[in-house]
């Protein structure tokens, strides 16, 4: 994805979040997110992406720690969230493309990376927000996009030290998008897995479906038996219990 299209994303993503939060109430169990409530889903994104802003528009060059969560609720909540939403969309549309500032996993430019990054903490967390609305369950999110999160979550997050997917005994799990044709083969050990976009070799197990119902599993938005599961279970078992992002 171009780095325009992940912003239209973002500013779309947002939007739709909060509208669901509004809806839900603040005070709704987030049921993806054990012992959270809307409240706690707002103040965390919102406060990431005034965290993100601050990086693009003062360009940081060293980490920075995210800042405190604020203790309004209800519409004077929302409108904090809002109006940070609003104002990361406008840092990251007006940001140069030779911007320099710190980052945390590969892309082209420091730019590419935080309008990636903050479409997809916005995503995950507007399905959060829709999964608090009840049964019905989220709305659709785009095949490109989903495959854009899958590719950041394999081969950005699990492919750092501090990523906790790992196994004494080796195993090749491969993921499959059955709608975009994208293949990753993520090899995984006792050290941080690697992916490749591929989709040669054998593997123990694999993940097939629509991108963006392997897009929400992956994240652990929804359950094994969302996609199709062939081969070795254990390797599934092992992404549920270790992949949470930290």
């Amino acid at each position: 994805m171009e780095i325009s299209e992940h912003i239209t994303s973002l500013a779309r993503e947002g939007r739709l979040l909060a509208e669901a939060a509004g809806k839900a109430g603040t005070d709704a169990p987030v049921p993806t997110c054990s012992g959270w409530r809307v409240r706690d889903l707002l103040r965390h994104t919102g406060a990431v992406h005034r965290w993100a802003t601050a990086f693009v528009m003062e360009g940081h060059r060293t980490y920075r720690p995210i800042g405190g969560e604020p203790a309004v609720d209800g519409d004077e909540l929302l409108e904090w969230f809002r109006e940070g939403h609003r104002i990361l969309v406008a840092v990251l549309t007006d940001a140069p493309d030779d911007l320099e500032c710190w980052t945390f996993l590969p892309a082209p430019s420091p730019r590419a990376f935080w309008a990636r990054r903050q479409t997809h903490e916005t995503t995950v967390h507007r399905l959060d927000a829709e999964f608090a609305l009840g049964p019905s369950g989220p709305g659709p999110v785009g095949a490109q996009t989903a495959a854009d999160g899958i590719d950041e979550l394999l081969r950005g997050f699990h492919a750092r030290d501090k990523s906790r997917v790992r196994t004494p005994e080796p195993g090749v799990l491969r993921v499959r998008a059955t709608d975009t044709g994208d293949v990753w083969t993520v090899r995984l050990s006792a050290e941080p897995a690697r992916t490749t976009r591929d989709g040669g070799g054998d593997a123990d197990c694999e993940l097939s479906g629509p991108a963006e119902r392997l897009y929400a599993m992956l994240w652990n938005r929804l359950p094994a038996d969302a996609v199709t599961v062939t081969g070795d279970e254990r390797l599934v078992r092992l992404w549920r219990e270790t992949s949470a992002v930290v």
